[in-house]
């Protein structure tokens, strides 16, 4: 069986006993039904792993033993901050997982004038926690020890206004220019994916003010997830480590 991955949200040391917490803890006890003395592999966030040896284990807790600290990187030389207009359904949840499995760095949900979710503050913010999660488990699953983060959520020109020394990028079916013909080199994007109707006029007039360059990533229309994850991918293909 593969060891699994286990984040623990505290910092780690080596020569330690650790509790897991409660939801770390379930897993590990009611759905993989590990015994004391099988392995698993934490990490806390700080870009290390630490191999550990579970020492007990009961219905609400467990126990592992740290063996020793390990410094592994999976992270793109990319760093690639991802502004996404909050799409309906589980169309964000299978956004947010397959950007963190391809590399990108930070996630910001945005509210645009098509933005198809409407929720008051306390369900947004539940939301939140939900995405974070979310971001933890892909991390868990794709072997990267950095949690990107998921930021509060922002109206889009608030978001585009905001001091970035990145390129900025703004999918845009009839844009002249695609991502193979960037320039080089590339280390930093800001990438801006509008909601299923497409941004309005004046939004994609606000984002060139906002020094925003329109890119295109092919002939056909793709739906907002899919745009997402292709460019995420294209970007990582030209300028982080896919490929």
């Amino acid at each position: 069986m593969r060891v699994p991955r286990i984040y623990h949200p505290e910092q780690i040391n080596e020569n330690s006993i650790v509790s897991l917490n409660d939801d770390a803890a379930g897993h590990v006890a009611r759905v993989l039904r590990m015994k004391e003395g099988q392995e698993v592999l934490l990490f806390d966030g700080s870009g290390a792993e630490f191999p550990a040896t579970i020492c007990s284990v009961s219905k609400k807790n467990v126990e592992v033993s740290i063996n020793e600290r390990i410094k592994r990187s999976a992270e793109s030389p990319l760093d690639l901050h991802l502004g996404q207009v909050i799409s309906r359904g589980d169309k964000m949840e299978f956004t947010i997982q397959k950007s963190v499995e391809l590399g990108v760095n930070t996630i910001t949900p945005l509210i645009s004038e098509r933005c198809g979710v409407k929720l008051d503050q306390k369900r947004f913010e539940k939301k939140l926690q939900q995405w974070q999660k979310i971001a933890i488990s892909a991390c868990e699953q794709c072997g990267r020890n950095t949690v990107p983060v998921i930021r509060p959520i922002m109206h889009l020109e608030q978001w585009c206004a905001e001091p970035s020394e990145a390129l900025k990028l703004n999918l845009h079916p009839r844009a002249q220019y695609s991502i193979n013909t960037l320039p080089e080199p590339v280390n930093k994007v800001r990438l801006l994916i509008g909601p299923e109707g497409g941004l309005s006029q004046s939004e994609i007039e606000m984002t060139e003010q906002y020094q925003f360059e329109e890119t295109l990533l092919g002939p056909r229309v793709l739906r907002t997830e899919t745009a997402a994850l292709t460019a995420i991918t294209a970007l990582q293909v030209r300028f982080g480590d896919l490929g």
